[in-house]
């Protein structure tokens, strides 16, 4: 067989491009295939323009309220067209590192077009077979629409569309409680839109903590955001120019629906079968080193199914990099994997739950949790909604932590760097933080092991009593 590149990367989104990016420059010779553009769902679709326009809203609601600060804005007036265009900015000002030309300034050939798997080691674009020593699936995932009667008559947005609006819709049904839904729905709430969310699940954020989500749900519901849980729409329907939303006992009338319903892989147009890749209940089937099941293809980010994070594809890129150019025995490990969600306040997570915990380590369990109310940070910008909550075992092993609060995504990453290197609790406590910070959050609540501990232990009580009782008598 003769081999003409070292690795072909299928998908130019954010793993894709790791992989393309690092591999040229290390000399190898690199062809990148992507349909449509450079960039993938994070530039166009997800990350980028999402925080884009939530930075938008939350001016818009800072400015609403404040006059909890004696500043007083009358006439508040809302171009939404010029806040969407703030999106279209961020992206334009981001794109020129994801252009085609700066890929083929590194040695990188750029292919567009849509191809796929002709055999085990052949992939074929634009009437061309590529065959390599390796091969890198990075697809991504696309949004997953549900089978609703009638919603595709009736007409929705997805994340793919809703950026791209010039007005905002005057009302906002939005299908999915999850971090997307929460994000937007807050987002167009902000900047004015009358906004409901439908979440099948019991609360919203059902992969969050119960308790750090609904401080997350409440703060929506202040905002006059209307929640409806544990409710699946059952129909829609257009009558009159207005979507008509059935579910459960109640009818929804909006000008718009945004589904946020989860996410399904990019794999279908691959003829995946031909390269002897097999597919598992989420995506395509790798093992610890990010093969699939046909040792020369790997596959990394969403079309994986596992965490579907533009970081978390980053990172599952660099294992794949590390064996598709040299031997192929560096594994992926989850262990540490952070992400927040970014409404606001905002809610961050890293390692287990409170539950995971106990199911996994019994009794050995400390929560340590400390009120954003406590900070003084935080009763000076008035952003005392929330807690920080660490999950450590009885020797200082942080297990997990969660965070709900003003800038919880920054201040997760102290932990997560005290949990990558194996650190104690006791190593957040331990080192002396700038204040007044919002970061004393972490430190404090660190801090309440040893309380909980002394609180535990009856023993350590009565010998320091005995003790400070003796040091008196000899002083």
């Amino acid at each position: 067989m003769a081999v003409e590149y070292d690795v072909v990367v299928i998908g130019g989104g954010s793993g894709g491009l790791v992989i393309a990016a690092a591999a040229a420059q290390l000399k190898a010779k690199v062809a990148l295939v992507e349909r449509d553009r450079l960039g993938g769902d994070c530039l166009w679709y997800g990350c980028v323009p999402s925080k884009s326009l939530i930075h938008a809203s939350r001016i818009a609601y800072e400015v609403k309220n404040a006059a909890r600060f004696g500043i007083y804005c009358q006439n508040l007036e809302i171009d939404f067209a010029l806040a969407n265009g703030h999106v279209q900015k961020a992206i334009a000002a981001i794109q020129p590192h994801d252009s085609p030309e700066r890929f083929q300034s590194l040695g990188v050939e750029v292919i567009f077009g849509s191809g796929q798997f002709i055999d085990r080691q052949t992939f074929e674009v634009n009437n061309r077979q590529l065959k390599a020593r390796a091969f890198a699936c990075a697809t991504g995932s696309r949004p997953k629409i549900p089978s609703i009667p009638g919603l595709k008559a009736a007409g929705y947005l997805t994340n793919e569309q809703v950026f791209s609006l010039k007005q905002r819709p005057s009302s906002l049904a939005v299908i999915g409680g999850g971090p997307i839904g929460c994000e937007l729905g807050q987002a167009f709430s902000r900047l004015g839109s009358q906004v409901t969310i439908i979440a099948s699940s019991d609360h919203l954020l059902p992969k969050e903590d119960p308790e750090a989500a609904l401080v997350v749900q409440q703060q929506l519901e202040s905002e006059g955001i209307r929640v409806i849980t544990a409710t699946r729409v059952e129909r829609v329907e257009q009558i009159d120019g207005k979507k008509h939303l059935w579910a459960g006992t109640q009818k929804i009338t909006v000008d718009e629906i945004l589904v946020a319903a989860g996410r399904m892989p990019n794999v279908e147009s691959l003829n995946l079968e031909a390269a002897g890749v097999e597919l598992g209940e989420r995506g395509i089937r790798v093992n610890e080193k990010l093969q699939t099941t046909n040792p020369r293809i790997y596959a990394c980010g969403d079309v994986i199914g596992g965490y579907q994070f533009t970081h978390v594809a980053g990172y599952e890129a660099s294992v794949v990099l590390k064996n598709v150019l040299f031997f192929p025995v560096t594994k992926a490990n989850y262990r540490v994997i952070p992400w927040a969600t970014f409404t606001d306040p905002e809610l961050a997570r890293v390692g287990l739950t409170e539950k995971q915990a106990k199911e996994r380590y019994g009794d050995d369990i400390y929560v340590l949790k400390q009120e954003f109310a406590g900070v003084d940070r935080a009763q000076a910008e008035a952003a005392t909604k929330g807690f920080a909550k660490i999950i450590t075992r009885g020797n200082g092993e942080i297990l997990g932590a969660h965070l709900v609060g003003a800038s919880a995504g920054e201040l997760l990453h102290e932990i997560v760097l005290a949990m990558s290197n194996n650190l104690k609790v006791s190593a957040l406590s331990g080192i002396i933080h700038i204040y007044p910070t919002l970061a004393e959050v972490n430190s404090k609540a660190a801090l309440l092991l040893t309380k909980q501990k002394y609180a535990k232990n009856q023993k350590l009580q009565n010998l320091l009593l005995r003790f400070f009782s003796l040091m008196r008598a000899l002083a």
